[in-house]
This record gives C-alpha cells, sequence and structure tokens, in this order.
C-alpha cells in the first residue's frame, strides 16, 4: 500500500531465510543533502580549469567526503571551524562551496570581500533556511532565541550568527540545560551565574534579567525532534507559572513548524524498529553525524547496536569494528553476530548516508550466511 503522506512508520521486512532484516520506513539521504552532494558534482564540472574548496566538510558521512576529495575538492575547515586553508590563499577566482549546514554570516562576508561569488554554489539546506527566517521573524517581533543545539556543531554556529542578528539568542544543548534556563527566568539562578553557565553561548549584550521574558524555540535541525519539543513545552509551561495561560501568547511563540521534516521521519522510522522483535541492530552513517547518533541513542534502548560507517567496518562474522558515540572512541567487538537462525537485524542510516552503503552492510552480513534467497528471488517477492 502507498503511503503518500508519510504517516506510516512500520520498517519493511527482508527475509533472506536464515538472516532476516528490519529496514527503516524513512533513511537515508534527505532532499538537503542530495541536492548539495548533486551541487558538489556540477560545481567540478562546470570548473575544471579552477581550485574548487568546500567550506567544511559536505555532510557528515566520510565515503562522501573522500570522494569529493578524490575529484579535487579541498576543504577550508573542519566541522568544529579549524582552518586547514587560509583565507589569505584563495582568491576571486576560486570556487567555494558553502556546505548543507549552512554558515556564519561572518565567513559569508569574508569570502564576498575577496571576491567569491558566495551564492554560486550555495547548498545550505531549505530547512535549515526556514530556521533562520523564523528566527528573524520572532526577532522582528522583539522575542529572544533559544537554539536547542551543540554550540560548536557548524549549523548551530551558522543559526546562532544569523538569529543574533534580530534577536538575542541562546544556546541550550538538552534538558537539563533548559531546567537551568528556566531558573534564570523564574530568578531562582543569578545573572552571574547564568553567564558562567552558558558561557560562550549567548549573543554579545545579552541580558537575562529583559531577553528571557518573551522567547521562542528553534533547533539545530539534526537534533531528535522529540527532545526540541519537550524543550519547548518545557519553557512554554514556565511561561505559564511566570505570566499565567491568559497572558501566554504575548511571551512564548510556537515554533513546532520549523522542525525538519526529513529529521523526523527518519526517527519516527526508528520508533517504528523499536517495535520489532530483533536480535541487534546496525546504524550506518558518519561518525560525527548529530542525527544518525541520534537514531543509534534509540536503538541503543532496546538491541545491541553498532554504529558503523561502512561495509569495511564489518571485518568478519565474528569481529566488527564501530563506535562509541558517548565517548567518542571506535570499539572491536567479537561475537557481534547471532548466530541463531533466523537471525533478526534491525538496519538503518543517518540523512547524510548514501543507500548503497546501507545495501553494501547487508550483502556483506547475508555472505555470512548459508542457503539464503537470491537478490533476484526478494525483488521478485516484492513485485
Amino acid at each position: 500500500m502507498t503511503d503518500p503522506r508519510k504517516q506510516d512508520f512500520s520498517p519493511t521486512l527482508i527475509d533472506f531465510g536464515p538472516i532476516q532484516f528490519y529496514i527503516a520506513r524513512h533513511f537515508g539521504f534527505c532532499y538537503g543533502v542530495e541536492n548539495a552532494i548533486e551541487i558538489s558534482y556540477r560545481a567540478l564540472e562546470e570548473n575544471p580549469d579552477k581550485r574548487v574548496f568546500l567550506l567544511s566538510q559536505m555532510i557528515h558521512n566520510q565515503e562522501v567526503n573522500r570522494d569529493l576529495q578524490s575529484r579535487g575538492i579541498k576543504f577550508i575547515m573542519d566541522t568544529d571551524g579549524t582552518q586547514f586553508i587560509d583565507w589569505k590563499e584563495l582568491n576571486a577566482d576560486d570556487i567555494v562551496i558553502i556546505p548543507a549546514f549552512g554558515t556564519t554570516i561572518d565567513i559569508e562576508n569574508k569570502l564576498t570581500e575577496i571576491g567569491i561569488q558566495v551564492q554560486q554554489y550555495n547548498t545550505t539546506c531549505p530547512f535549515v533556511e526556514k530556521v533562520w527566517k523564523r528566527s528573524e521573524k520572532l526577532g522582528q517581533d522583539n522575542h529572544t532565541i533559544i537554539i536547542h543545539g551543540k554550540h560548536n556543531h557548524e549549523e548551530t554556529r551558522a543559526t546562532f550568527s544569523h538569529s543574533n542578528q534580530t534577536a538575542p539568542s541562546v544556546i541550550v544543548r538538552n534538558l537539563e540545560e533548559t531546567v537551568q534556563l528556566t531558573k534564570v527566568m523564574k530568578g531562582e539562578i543569578s545573572k552571574d551565574d547564568f553567564y558562567s553557565l552558558f558561557e560562550g553561548r549567548y549573543s554579545e549584550g545579552f541580558d537575562p534579567a529583559k531577553h528571557l521574558t518573551k522567547v521562542g524555540v528553534v533547533n539545530q535541525t539534526t537534533m531528535l525532534a522529540t527532545e526540541t519539543q519537550e524543550i519547548a513545552d518545557f519553557v512554554k509551561q514556565t511561561m505559564i507559572e511566570i505570566y499565567g495561560n491568559d497572558e501566554l501568547k504575548d511571551h512564548f511563540a510556537d515554533t513546532r513548524d520549523t522542525l525538519c521534516y526529513a529529521t523526523n521521519d527518519n526517527q519516527d522510522s526508528t520508533y517504528g524498529l523499536l517495535e520489532m522483535d530483533a536480535d541487534i541492530a546496525v546504524v550506518v552513517g558518519g561518525y560525527n553525524s548529530s542525527n544518525t547518533s541520534h537514531i543509534v541513542e534509540l536503538c541503543e534502548r532496546k538491541f545491541p547496536t553498532y554504529f558503523i560507517n561502512s561495509d569495511k567496518e564489518i571485518i568478519s562474522n565474528t569481529e566488527i569494528h564501530h563506535y562509541d558515540y558517548n565517548n567518542k572512541r571506535k570499539l572491536i567487538s567479537e561475537g557481534w553476530l547471532p548466530d541463531n537462525e533466523p537471525t533478526k537485524v534491525i538496519l538503518t542510516s543517518g540523512a547524510s548516508c548514501p543507500d548503497t552503503l546501507v545495501d553494501a552492510v547487508m550483502l556483506k552480513m547475508v555472505s555470512y550466511f548459508n542457503k539464503t534467497k537470491s537478490v533476484e528471488e526478494l525483488m521478485e517477492e516484492f513485485k
């Protein structure tokens, strides 16, 4: 049955016989990422005699970035803003691609001063730009912007750069930090303690006594949508406690329409996976991918979960190299693949992972089992 409104988040079962996969209903590349990659390859084709640079990683996927680099693209900085190539080395003839996460106004201005056509190959995701536009509108209506995100993530840096042009802005990482912020709103935490707790995460001239009385919450689009909504609901409830329900509209803006549909769909599809009875979960994606890490976080609630960036991390049916996102370290696990039949596997990926990588992981796992159905047989079943 077709699902034109994408409301069915139940997974698809791919049954090879001795091994079965539950595949998320929605996973892999979103529109913003597909668009960014397409524009990057077009920039290379259209400028064979020019130097082509990426401001930073196009997306948080090692395989895609390695391929772009192999074709001659150079990265100006890493995702945390550490400079590889000095601005002085660039000239007006160079091509600079803005990644899907967008960039700060300061960096845009630097490139413009050099003479580089910033908008020529700007791949900023439309959903990121939607957050910027909503932030601008909220600022014009005298709201302060609370950004749910990781303050050193390039998308959050870009959103913060845009939002604080028109509005006082502050970044919260999670609900715990939001609770601290609401204590500032209620006068339970002092102004000085606010500056200490949120150092490096508030806009210049931010005065918590003045700037936390009328707010709206937006997010880094790759954060858990449910967590962003939880944060917004908590702030909303605080405003009701302080000002009363009748005055809420003068102190809090409903911004749930800024949540990215693709991140939402991938995460909702992961909740669909959690309904399944499976032995393990395998999540494919870049180790520095925020949205992929959240999918890993969800899967870990129920299954032994292996976070890998490609099929190359699967060494054998007894050894896998995978990533511990919480502690930021690589792990090697033995005896990872159960030998019961059928072995049931949850398989999904983040929004920055090509479908071909997921296919390669699935086929490599299938190769460790005997008497499996062929891909052609399965294709016939799905016709």
